[in-house]
Order: structure tokens, then sequence, then C-alpha cells
């Protein structure tokens, strides 16, 4: 389960891919400073923020309940001509920029739904087939607290092993899985460079960035190039990283 992101990195997309399911928490509180309406595309040789904005409402919304802002329209328009100013050169540019266009100007305000079509067309684009839901529709009642609440979504399922990504090493404890007769591992992307315009490479930036230089099929190569920890190992469990 991970907040929906717009345009998040590779490391997104890998945990999707490697998941029997994957759960949007769409429900969540928005952050500001957060990644759900922001992400990075390469410009100029450096990573440059671009933001989706909002329109003005209360800080303690959910992400189910925030809204692009009124003059998004015009707002996509600049967006739009800053990644194709950015990435006009890259080799897959002409395959790749009329899906983030499309994306871009998806007809619909509430800031959930229009990152929830961006992920599955994402998704689509690059064959993963990984059933998505949203936690708004799983009637998990109140949780006590963030464990509580990933304890109450999995077992919804009846799964018996829940994937995070490492940065969670410290929200989740292993006895507390433990004792519901669940396992918890944590997912970390490997090193990971390809050829950009020029070195130094820049990593970590959005899926734009992938795959404005990378073929659907390199793009499908990297997904498998993760590691998956228990809380207390240094190196990778030698299994499968599934479920």
């Amino acid at each position: 389960m991970m907040q929906p992101y717009l345009f998040p990195y590779l490391g997104y997309f890998q945990l999707i891919a490697a998941a029997d399911i994957f759960v949007l928490g769409d429900d969540l509180q928005y952050i500001r400073s957060g990644w759900v309406n922001r992400n990075r595309i390469l410009h100029n040789g450096e990573g440059k923020l671009i933001t989706f904005a909002l329109k003005r409402d209360r800080f303690d919304l959910p992400i189910n309940q925030r809204q692009l802002s009124e003059n998004f329209e015009e707002e996509a328009r600049h967006l739009i001509n800053l990644i194709h100013q950015s990435y006009a050169r890259a080799p897959y540019f002409s395959q790749v920029m009329p899906l983030v266009e499309r994306l871009v100007r998806f007809p619909v305000k509430n800031l959930a739904l229009y990152i929830e079509h961006s992920i599955r067309e994402l998704c689509t684009y690059l064959h993963v087939d990984t059933p998505i839901l949203r936690t708004s529709d799983l009637h998990i009642g109140t949780p006590k607290n963030k464990q509580d609440r990933v304890v109450r979504i999995v077992k919804s399922f009846s799964c018996e092993r829940f994937l995070y990504p490492i940065g969670g090493m410290d929200l989740y404890e292993h006895d507390f899985f433990a004792e519901q007769n669940l396992m918890l591992r944590f997912f970390k992307i490997d090193a990971i460079a390809y050829r950009q315009f020029r070195e130094p490479f820049v990593a970590n930036l959005s899926i734009i960035d992938v795959l404005m230089f990378n073929c659907v099929e390199r793009v499908q190569e990297l997904l498998s190039c993760y590691s998956v920890f228990t809380a207390n190992q240094q190196q990778a469990e030698p299994i499968a990283a599934t479920g």
C-alpha cells in the first residue's frame, strides 16, 4: 500500500509489479511537503521540481477530497511545454510524449482519481497487470494507528505478507506483524543508471524520465532490479518478492 503519487519514480512501479495486490491509500491525509502532486524531471542536466497545483482547501483533508486548481487547464499547458522542452531530444520522446500529454490533460479535478488514472495507464503501458485497489473501498473500520490500518488491509485480502519501501523500517514493527501472523518485508530499489543526455546521471527522477530514455522492454527489465529485506537484515532475502 502506498499513497497515490503523480508520475512517481521507478521504484513505485517496481513495488506494484512485485505485489500480488497493490492498494492506493487514497483516503490518507494529504501532506503538503510530500510527493503526492509533485515530482522531478530532468531539465538542463539537473533535477527540476514540477508541481500540479491544487485548489486551496483545509490542510487536514484526505487526498481523495482534494482538487486540482480551478485554472489547471492553463497550468497543464505550461507543464506539458516544460516536459516537451526538457525531453524533445530524448530517444523515446515521440512514443512517450503523447501518453504524458494525455495523462496531464485528463479532465478530472479530483486529485486521487486524477493520480489513479495516470498510474493505471502507465501500468498498462508497461504491461504491469497487478490488481490496483483503493483503501476507501475496503471498509476496514477505524484503525487504532498506522500499523493496525495495514494489518486490517492485509487481512481483508487474506494475505500473509506486506511489502513496503525500505524507508518505512521505522514505521512498522516486525514483532507487531509477527503477532498478527503476518510477514513484514521491506523493498529497496537497486542502484540503477541509464544513459541520459550527458553525465553525471541524475537518479530517482519521475517515471517520465525513465520512459523517455528507455524502451518498454528495457523498463520491464528494470522493474525486477530490487531487493527485499526483513527488519533485521543487512542483506537481501533470497526469496521471490511477491505478496
